[in-house]
Order: C-alpha cells, then sequence, then structure tokens
C-alpha cells in the first residue's frame, strides 16, 4: 500500500483511482463494506484503489475538549486498511484550512485536481467542507458536472438489525460489552502502544505488567479483562495470552490512566517493545482494595478467570 500524506503531485500511475472517503475510525464492517466496494469498482474499471482519511480526526478540531475517544489513532488504522489490500492511502491534514474549506472547493481542488478520481464510494452519512456543506447527494451533482462516478453505500446491519457504527463499538465499551464490539469491528478491539516503564509493584507479587499509556485511545470501562497480547518480531506477530487492567490503579494511587497487560508463562523484558493489547472480555470493574495482599489475592483469580476464558482459544 502506497501512503501519500498530500493529493498534489501524485504519480500518473496512482490518479484517477476509485477513492473510498470517510474517517474510518474502527474500521469496522459497515467501513469494511465501504471500502470494499471501491476496491471492486476499480477492478471493474481497470483503476487503482484507495482510501481517503483524515487526520487529526476532525472531531479533535471541532471539539478540542472532548476526552480521547479514538478506536484507531493513525498507526493502527493504517495497518487496518492496509490489511484489507488497498492499493492507496491517502492522509489529508485536517487542519483550520480544510476545516474552512467549501464543499466545493474540496471536490475541485482534492479530488478532481489533485487525485483525478475515476470514482468515489461514501457511507450514507459521510459530510465535508465548511460548516458540513457537503454530503453523497453533493458528490452526485459534483460528479455529474466533473465526469466522476459515485456509490452511496447505506447503513450496514447486523442480522439483527444493529447499525455497524462507530458509536456503537464506543458505546460497547465504556459499557464493558466487548464482544459486541468485536463484532461490529469484525475482530477484537485492541491498544497497542511502546511498553513503558511502571512502578514494578507487579514484580513482587509474581505478576510483572508490560504498560502502555492510553493516550488518545478511548477509555473503556475501567477494570481487568482476558486479553491477547501481539508481540512484534520482524514482520510478524506473536500473540500471548493474559490477564490485564485497564484503569488508574486506585490502590496504589495511580494518577495516570493506563493499560498493565500481565503475560501468561513469559518473563520477558518487554520495554521499549511495540505490544497489541486485544481485549477479549471484561472479568470485572476496577476498585480500590483495602490492602495489597488483597489487591494480590484478587489479581491471583483473576489470571485464574482468564485463563479459563481464554482456554479455547
Amino acid at each position: 500500500m502506497r501512503l501519500y500524506r498530500h493529493t498534489a503531485d501524485l504519480p500518473a500511475e496512482d490518479r484517477g483511482a476509485v477513492v473510498a472517503l470517510g474517517n474510518f475510525d474502527g474500521v469496522h464492517r459497515g467501513h469494511q463494506t465501504v471500502i470494499g466496494t471501491a476496491q471492486r469498482l476499480a477492478g471493474e474499471l481497470g483503476a487503482p484503489s484507495a482510501v481517503l482519511t483524515f487526520e487529526p480526526h476532525p472531531r479533535n478540531v471541532f471539539r478540542p475538549g472532548d476526552p480521547p475517544f479514538r478506536l484507531t489513532p493513525f498507526r493502527v488504522k493504517a495497518r487496518h486498511i492496509e490489511a484489507l489490500g488497498v492499493d492507496q492511502l491517502i492522509v489529508c491534514h485536517f487542519d483550520d484550512g480544510l476545516l474552512h474549506k467549501t464543499a466545493q472547493a474540496f471536490v475541485d481542488e482534492v479530488l478532481v485536481a489533485g487525485l483525478g478520481v475515476r470514482h468515489v464510494v461514501c457511507g450514507y452519512d459521510f459530510l465535508f467542507g465548511h460548516k458540513r456543506g457537503g454530503d453523497p447527494a453533493f458528490l452526485q451533482g459534483a460528479g455529474r458536472a466533473h465526469g466522476f462516478g459515485v456509490t452511496e453505500i447505506g447503513p450496514v446491519s447486523d442480522p439483527g438489525g444493529g447499525v455497524y457504527s462507530s458509536t456503537r463499538v464506543r458505546d460497547a465499551l465504556v459499557a464493558g460489552r466487548v464482544a459486541e464490539a468485536s463484532h461490529v469491528l469484525g475482530s477484537p478491539w485492541e491498544i497497542e502502544g511502546r511498553v513503558a516503564h511502571g512502578d514494578k509493584r507487579g514484580r513482587t507479587i509474581g505478576f510483572p505488567t508490560a504498560n502502555i499509556e492510553l493516550d488518545e485511545y478511548l477509555r473503556p470501562a475501567f477494570g481487568v479483562y482476558a486479553v491477547r497480547a501481539g508481540i512484534d518480531q520482524g514482520t510478524a506477530t506473536v500473540w500471548h495470552k493474559g490477564v490485564a487492567n485497564l484503569g488508574a490503579r486506585p490502590t496504589v494511587g495511580g494518577a495516570v490512566e493506563r493499560l498493565e497487560a500481565h503475560l501468561f508463562d513469559m518473563d520477558a523484558d518487554l520495554y521499549g517493545q511495540h505490544l497489541r493489547v486485544q481485549l477479549i472480555e471484561f472479568l470485572r470493574p476496577e476498585r480500590k482494595f483495602e490492602s495489597f495482599d488483597a489487591l494480590k489475592t484478587q489479581i491471583a483469580q483473576d489470571a485464574v478467570a482468564a485463563r479459563a476464558v481464554l482456554a479455547g482459544g
């Protein structure tokens, strides 16, 4: 997959693509339908397939004071999109200039002059341009004027009628409904990052942890989870079962929200390595214990519960 952080001076062979438009936070099953449609049409037209997205997420610009909400920071989003097999990922830097660019100017300057699009695909709720002046109907008219095709994808739902959406994933995670989030995404939700030094208390009780700061990630329900943790080794990711606490660690007076993952049957030093942690099942809410010994006893019980959850896979 070729990554472009601009829409000007693209190589001739990468112009004229079929482009999926959207924020694609989570790259859930609905997003996958939009991107998959673009790939199918690209194959039929003999054109490259591309995804155009926006970074930082526009919500960071519109509502900078909001709590963290991202399901997939850019590195993670890019990896998911690359796994789908698209030819190009085009990133539009969302700043004050783009915020005030009209929908018509976006079409003229980005889609037509910049990318020379052959066809665009978007979801029914895709909005763009200053004051959200552009929508799928606007794109249809622009396509007729400029000679590119437009496909609008309606709501994509599961057999029970639930619409696949980033909001549904966020709501499920905040409520601790990990299985529902995984269902909408098509795979377990992950938190990933560089393993940082913690306070090393876990080592003193036989449960050393790999610590990851949450940064811009959404805060799911705080508590203990059965997890799978992937360690990057070259181009491969090696997965291990484990148990993790996600939260502020009130028993030890924690002030920083983080993920602390204990990997079963493993004693390697992971500091500085890149770790991917999948939330498989919510085991219990985070709470403050009356003593460190009580916390130690509970952690041992949590590990037994996590092993039981993960025994089948």
